[in-house]
């Protein structure tokens, strides 16, 4: 799927309000990939054991079916992997019989049924279920839609907590407000009980207006340890709700994390198709600087290959360099930054290009941010060039986890390059002077 693709759908399943906006949302991303598969989310009570409603996207809308079926219809195999969640659980030849089941309308020939389980704490929550035909060429379209379906699982966890949340905070709401009326009516009654007993002195005596009293202050008493505990229960709850917000957070994170790991995979199956399909050593040479310059929201960088003698490094491609800097220029190795990284071999961060010591640099006013990476692109044991990276979008730093992830993305470059036999092709193209 392309990346505009998943995108936009974590951008739609971020504003999504609810599970239904979320499904919509989801139904649009898998039109794009095959326009006839059909997708249903189907709600599950963990107490019944029921599946308990269907909602089958039809034109574009979530189409709700009561089912009531018990989830005990399904084998007993792919139930258990089901509840395990975190797959898509394939039917095999089973699968018409069970999307009858589901109520999910046929092809009119074979298909394919894959379902996925959505947990909560450990708990059963819904189904997500992919309905396609049967192809005989071609990735299945559950394989393909992979990236998207665990977007959907996050957000719909996030509708989870935040209804979890809010019925923690009607819970406590309902308890507080029973605690105060049951104060106020003891009180109030017993209030009226010692009134009545004061305007009967005569024939009640003193003797019962003193027993009234000390029942009303042991109800005072009462009501008082009653709302000490209501407000043990408002710590526990608020402290859950702490918990429910601490959650929400790392859940986002993940969700970042996942979107940036989907991408990076993107990134790499692109620059493995260009290696497969052109002889064009510019070409390849670009696809590979885009791989980690888009991966790392690089607007300055610059790929430099090794020479053919081993001595220098020539630049192979550029995005975004200053102007007077062209493909094909030389540096030696072991001079300036490129050539000290490419003669140790040690990758370079630079936060600030004043720790850098070089007065050249802190003088180029091309540099935005004042952060870059320098990497050594090495294959075998044999130095195949130098990866420079700059300028990061929205005045972004490079941290030492960005070096990790250009790490792998440097193996596959220098991978690629070597196959190709990329640095003696392109001396040649590029006319290295």
């Amino acid at each position: 799927m392309p990346p505009r693709t998943l995108a936009s759908l974590a951008h739609a399943l971020t504003v999504s309000a609810t599970p239904d906006e979320a499904l919509i949302a989801l139904g649009e991303a898998l039109a794009e990939v095959d326009r006839f598969a059909q997708l249903a989310l189907i709600r599950f009570d963990e107490r019944r054991g029921m599946l308990t409603e269907r909602s089958l996207l039809t034109n574009g809308r979530p189409e709700p079916l009561a089912l009531e079926t018990t989830f005990d219809h399904l084998p007993s195999r792919e139930r258990a992997a089901i509840a395990a969640g975190g797959q898509f659980v394939d039917f095999g030849d089973n699968g018409d019989e069970f999307a009858r089941l589901f109520q999910l309308p046929s092809f009119g020939e074979a298909g394919w049924l894959n379902v996925r389980g959505l947990s909560y704490e450990g708990k059963l929550s819904a189904l997500l279920v992919l309905y396609e035909a049967r192809k005989l060429f071609g990735a299945r379209t559950a394989e393909r839609f992979l990236p998207a379906i665990a977007l959907f699982e996050l957000a719909y966890l996030r509708f989870l907590e935040r209804n979890a949340r809010e019925d923690a905070v009607r819970t406590l709401e309902d308890v507080t407000q029973r605690v105060h009326d049951e104060y106020g009516r003891r009180l109030a009654e017993l209030e009226s009980r010692v009134n009545q007993t004061k305007t009967a002195e005569s024939v009640s005596g003193s003797a019962r207006i003193v027993t009234l009293e000390r029942e009303l202050a042991q109800a005072s008493e009462d009501a008082r340890r009653a709302l000490k505990r209501a407000a043990a229960v408002d710590a526990t709850v608020s402290s859950a709700v702490e918990q429910l917000e601490k959650a929400h957070v790392e859940l986002h994170r993940r969700s970042d994390t996942l979107r940036q790991k989907t991408r990076t995979i993107y990134l790499i199956d692109r620059v493995l198709t260009l290696d497969a399909t052109t002889d064009d050593p510019r070409q390849l040479a670009d696809g590979l600087l885009s791989l980690v310059g888009d991966d790392m929201h690089a607007q300055r960088c610059s790929l430099m290959l090794r020479t053919p003698d081993g001595e220098s490094l020539y630049i192979a491609a550029t995005r975004g360099v200053a102007p007077g800097v062209s493909e094909g220029a030389r540096v030696a190795i072991g001079q300036g930054i490129a050539g000290r990284v490419a003669a140790t071999r040690e990758p370079l961060l630079v936060r600030d290009v004043g720790e850098a010591g070089e007065q050249q640099l802190q003088q180029d006013q091309y540099f935005t941010t004042g952060s870059f990476i320098s990497f050594p692109l090495v294959y075998h044991g044999e130095l195949v060039g130098v990866v420079n990276l700059a300028n990061r979008a929205m005045q972004g730093l490079f941290s030492e986890e960005d070096v990790d992830r250009v790490r792998l993305l440097g193996l596959v470059i220098s991978l690629v390059a070597s196959k190709a036999r990329l640095p003696e092709r392109l001396v040649e193209a590029l006319s290295v002077h």
